[in-house]
């Protein structure tokens, strides 16, 4: 079973939309669930859900935070609430195209690992190009540091191991870090080309401001991480030789 999970915060007039378009992806292809994690909206986005699950008549429902507790914790809050072995995150914008899904889930066919990432990468970005260099950037800066042979990290289009994602650990903006983490724990990560579309309604929660910050602020953690997992690793051999 997968469990397709979308944190949504004021995406009225764009979540509606998303879960037709995944419901006619999935439909007849896999048994599957759709969780929409409302975090703390301040317009009808749970309403919206709620409506278009009972018009589709498909398996989809509205979690709501009271308030906003950022997009990692409602994907969380999401994989906890799953009941699918795999889950499969984008994001409620509708940029993330779910015609994009069947070939993700036809790469499980050749996945053999126990825990893994399939990662979407907007090879073509419909964006504007001071939007497109600031990706490019952050994504080169971000290899170079954790080499996590990611080209999109900031890509919302990925699949995983229930299992997998609750091993990892959590921590604010994580999300962004998902292949990395897999990466860290031994896992394999596996990239799918997916589209990548307009925004039709509202505006972006994003700032260059706000990336550039927060993105600094959690590369420094995730290379504590991996100093820490490379002295424990450490630990345990010398462990190993004296017994």
């Amino acid at each position: 079973m997968i469990s397709v999970v979308i944190p949504a915060k004021d995406e009225r007039g764009n979540i509606g939309p998303l879960i037709k378009e995944i419901c006619h992806a999935l439909q007849g292809l896999t048994e599957f669930e759709i969780l929409v994690v409302d975090d703390g909206s301040e317009d009808d986005t749970f309403t919206e859900v709620m409506d278009t699950a009972a018009l589709m008549q498909c398996h989809a429902k509205a979690i709501r935070h009271e308030r906003s507790t950022g997009q990692s914790t409602a994907i969380l809050t999401g994989v906890l609430h799953a009941n699918g072995q795999y889950i499969v995150t984008l994001d409620a914008d509708g940029q993330n195209d779910p015609a994009d899904i069947p070939a993700m889930l036809a790469k499980l066919e050749q996945i053999h690992a126990e825990h893994f990432c399939i990662a979407g990468f907007r090879k073509h970005r419909n964006d504007t190009p001071w939007k497109r260099f600031q990706s490019r950037l952050a994504n080169k800066v971000r290899d170079a540091l954790l080499q996590d042979g990611v080209p999109d990290t900031g890509c919302g289009l990925k699949l995983f191991p229930r299992a997998t994602f609750l091993r990892l650990p959590y921590f604010d903006h994580m999300h962004r870090y998902i292949p990395a983490l897999v990466r860290r724990m031994g896992g394999e990560v596996y990239i799918a080309e997916v589209n990548h579309r307009d925004r039709q309604v509202g505006v972006s929660k994003y700032t260059a401001w706000n990336r550039v910050w927060v993105g600094i602020v959690d590369i420094i953690g995730m290379l504590w991480l991996g100093r820490r997992a490379k002295i424990a690793i450490i630990s345990r051999c010398e462990t190993h030789r004296q017994n």
